[in-house]
C-alpha cells in the first residue's frame, strides 16, 4: 500500500487521510467541483454539515496557487449558498482548520432556526454524533445534489448574459 506523508509544523509522519483514501466516506459524495469535492459529514447532529475537500494535497492556503485560492472559495460560496437554501439556514459557520487532518478542507455547517446552541461553535455542543441511515444517507445527498445541479446550470448560463443598458 502506498503510503502518503504530509509534511506538515506538527508532525512529519501523519498519514493523509484524504490521499490515503481514508476519509470522507465515499458514500457521503455529494459533488466534485472543479478543485474540490463536497461531501455530507458524518455527523448530522447539524443538518446538512458538509466538508468540502481540495482534490489535491495541499495543508495551507498559502500552498495554493491566486487562482486557486480564488477559485476555491467561489466554491465554498456555492456550495454555502445551496446549503443555505436547501436547510433554509439563519446562518452558516465555515471552519477551515487542518491541525487534526493536514489537508485543505472546509466545514461548511448551516446552522438552523432549531439551533440547540445558536451562539456557540460546534466543536463545544455537546451531543451524541447522530449517524443517517443508508436510506436517509441518500436522500440527503440527492437533495443537495439537485439543488446544487440547478444552482450550477443557472449560475453557468448568467456566466454569458450582459444585462441590457436602460
Amino acid at each position: 500500500m502506498r503510503l502518503f506523508v504530509c509534511g506538515w509544523a506538527y508532525n512529519d509522519t501523519v498519514t493523509c487521510k484524504v490521499c490515503a483514501g481514508e476519509w470522507p466516506a465515499k458514500n457521503h459524495k455529494i459533488a466534485e467541483l472543479g478543485l474540490t469535492v463536497a461531501y455530507l459529514h458524518n455527523d448530522q447532529f447539524f443538518t446538512g454539515w458538509t466538508v468540502l475537500v481540495l482534490k489535491r494535497h495541499a495543508t495551507e492556503l498559502f500552498d495554493l496557487t491566486r487562482e486557486e485560492r480564488s477559485q476555491l472559495i467561489e466554491e465554498v460560496t456555492e456550495v454555502s449558498r445551496t446549503l443555505a437554501v436547501v436547510f433554509d439556514a439563519v446562518k452558516i459557520n465555515y471552519e477551515l482548520l487542518g491541525n487534526q487532518l493536514p489537508h485543505i478542507h472546509w466545514h461548511i455547517i448551516p446552522r438552523l432556526a432549531d439551533d440547540p446552541a445558536p451562539r456557540e461553535a460546534v466543536w463545544t455542543v455537546k451531543h451524541d454524533p447522530k449517524r443517517l441511515s443508508p436510506h436517509e444517507l441518500r436522500e440527503r445527498v440527492s437533495h443537495i445534489q439537485n439543488h446544487l445541479s440547478i444552482r450550477r446550470g443557472t449560475e453557468n448560463s448568467q456566466h454569458g448574459h450582459v444585462p441590457s443598458k436602460k
